[in-house]
């Protein structure tokens, strides 16, 4: 099959580079390929497989993988890609703006003529989204994304936040935190499967930054391959939702990169119930459910300025602080 190519602007002049939209019948496994090996050089511990992602891509909502996701091509070989996604934060819509390049075609100019494409493409979505004309664009590179960083920092882009990867070894002495008095964890079944989400939706309204979800992020979710909901907690007050966490295990993702870790992905506590102890509760919980599954290590990400002190929380549960995320932002408006 023939590929249709496209017209970047500002390509640099590297021989036989050419660029073409996602073919979703027979890219995912080169992308897949591409992101393993950006991610493993880079530290970046995110590794999907071609399942996840064309999961995540079929429920994408507004996100459309033949539109939204480019490749750039050396001699018919990909060596780079990139995609945008918009969301409804606080109020306005956030193009996040992510890409990922081969080591040994970095620092030649295709990363910065992705990131071109990103935002010009950014822009044709927010002339026809309805979304109020004032805009930002995102992304969340790791602190040793050097070139990254680099990159944002000389397109105009401004760090506006930090989070954290904390990580905690399952081998060390996990605390006993009861739960507050008239609460009690229930195992999930798929009929409580909406009161348990619209509860992570509430209790994440606070959190900075935070996305407006729609139904294809539930159906997303739910249909995620490796969701295993035997691993969550969640806790209940009579017939209402308090809390939950939900944690996931990436098989693949271990494998490759030698590890037993299991992820606490979502943590939240809704409002009346916070501050008594239950997100300590909940997690200490959560962490004898991953060892019982065989894992040797927790790990989570965080806002470093999350207003509910959960990072003071997750150190108390013995959880350290291991990588660096920032938060990068330039916005726009489309008139």
């Amino acid at each position: 099959m023939i590929e249709t190519r496209i017209h970047v602007p500002d390509a640099p002049a590297i021989p036989g580079l050419s660029f073409r939209m996602f073919n979703p019948v027979r890219d995912y496994e080169a992308l897949i390929e591409l992101m393993t090996e950006a991610n493993t050089t880079d530290g970046v511990d995110y590794l999907p497989t071609v399942e996840s992602l064309r999961t995540d891509h079929e429920h994408g909502g507004e996100f459309d993988a033949r539109r939204d996701l480019i490749l750039a091509e050396v001699d018919g070989d990909v060596v780079a890609a990139a995609r945008t996604s918009v969301r409804t934060r606080d109020g306005i819509g956030v193009h996040y703006v992510e890409g990922w390049v081969r080591p040994a075609w970095r620092r030649r100019g295709v990363g910065r003529t992705l990131l071109h494409w990103t935002e010009a493409r950014a822009a044709e979505v927010a002339r026809v989204d309805g979304r109020p004309p004032e805009r930002a664009l995102t992304s969340w590179p790791d602190e040793d994304q050097v070139g990254a960083t680099a990159l944002y920092a000389s397109e105009g882009y401004a760090i506006v936040r930090y989070g954290f990867l904390m990580l905690r070894d399952l081998d060390d002495p996990i605390q006993d935190r009861a739960l507050p008095d008239g609460l009690e964890i229930r195992p999930v079944v798929e009929s409580d499967h909406r009161r348990i989400w619209d509860a992570d939706v509430e209790a994440f309204r606070d959190h900075w930054d935070a996305a407006e979800r729609t139904e294809s992020d539930f159906t997303s979710w739910f249909a995620a391959p490796d969701i295993d909901t035997s691993l969550w907690r969640v806790a209940w007050d009579g017939d209402e939702v308090a809390g939950s966490v939900m944690t996931f295990v990436y098989p693949n993702e271990n494998e490759l990169l030698g590890l037993r870790r299991g992820w606490l992905d979502h943590v939240s506590i809704r409002r009346p119930w916070r501050r008594r102890g239950l997100a300590s509760a909940l997690i200490a919980d959560a962490l004898r459910g991953l060892r019982t599954a065989g894992m040797t290590e927790a790990a989570l990400g965080v806002d470093a300025e999350n207003p509910t002190g959960a990072l003071r929380v997750y150190e108390a549960l013995g959880f350290r602080r291991a990588r660096t995320g920032i938060a990068y932002r330039k916005s726009f408006r489309i008139d």
